[in-house]
């Protein structure tokens, strides 16, 4: 297994409120976390931070060789949830802090299949033949594509496309959304924030992840940055060999 991971500001932010981490918890898996910080000055920032550092450390700490797909979401839910509350607590005791939040996308990658959890916007994708979204966005826009009130096209414009309905440390208690995907040989997963999503096209990511490169997330947020880098960047890209 191996991980590539890169995170940039962009060319329009003035700081990265995106956060990102990627770890081995033994021989045979692979964990890999990415939060879009939201908030004013750099609460954003903050919020995804927290939530990463939180959650990969209860991961490190709750892992064991063997584990079940049931322990490892029950590890993935508790992990974010302590993560909610450690935001929200710190939301609420720090007024330069208050309202801020992230989304939070993660992902273990085991033998032959991976375990998503994730709130808000940003994704996990698995690339096979094709690009395929594996979530689905907590989203005001997504909502009105449910309720067939817009077009999947339309929802890429959208004037109201960056709000989200679902995020960390908004509230006391979030919901967590969990999916199982299986794997074949070489297959690969991106977890990205939306500065990728909308700014490198579904062919685009596909291209890049397509070459054998030894470092992927780097030449996604590149590619993100040459095409106007409007938000922060960030990019994990996970693959069994």
């Amino acid at each position: 297994m191996k991980y590539s991971f890169a995170t940039d500001r962009g060319k329009k932010r003035s700081i990265n409120q995106d956060s990102c981490a990627a770890f081995y918890p033994d021989d045979h898996s692979c964990f890999a976390i990415v939060c879009d910080g939201m908030g004013g000055a750099n609460a954003g920032e903050v919020a995804s931070s927290m939530v990463v550092e939180t959650v990969v450390d209860r991961v490190k700490e709750g892992w064991r060789a063997d584990i079940s797909d049931e322990s490892v979401r029950n590890l993935l839910l508790t992990s974010i949830t302590a993560a909610n509350i450690k935001v929200y607590d710190k939301s609420l005791a720090d007024v330069s802090c208050q309202g801020m939040g992230t989304t939070v996308v993660a992902c273990v990658l085991l033998k032959d299949h991976a375990i998503f959890a994730h709130a808000g916007d940003s994704r996990a994708y698995l690339f096979s033949d094709r690009l395929k979204l594996i979530t689905k966005d907590h989203s005001f826009v997504q909502e009105l594509v449910d309720l067939g009130k817009i077009t999947r096209e339309q929802a890429k414009n959208h004037p109201r496309k960056n709000y989200i309905t679902r995020a960390l440390g908004v509230e006391e208690m979030v919901e967590i959304d969990f999916n199982t995907v299986y794997l074949s040989q070489n297959d690969k997963i991106l977890l990205c924030t939306d500065g990728l999503s909308n700014f490198v096209s579904d062919d685009g990511i596909s291209e890049i992840l397509t070459n054998e490169t030894e470092d992927p997330a780097s030449v996604l947020v590149a590619e993100a940055n040459e095409n106007g880098g409007g938000d922060n960047i960030t990019a994990v890209v996970l693959s069994q060999n």
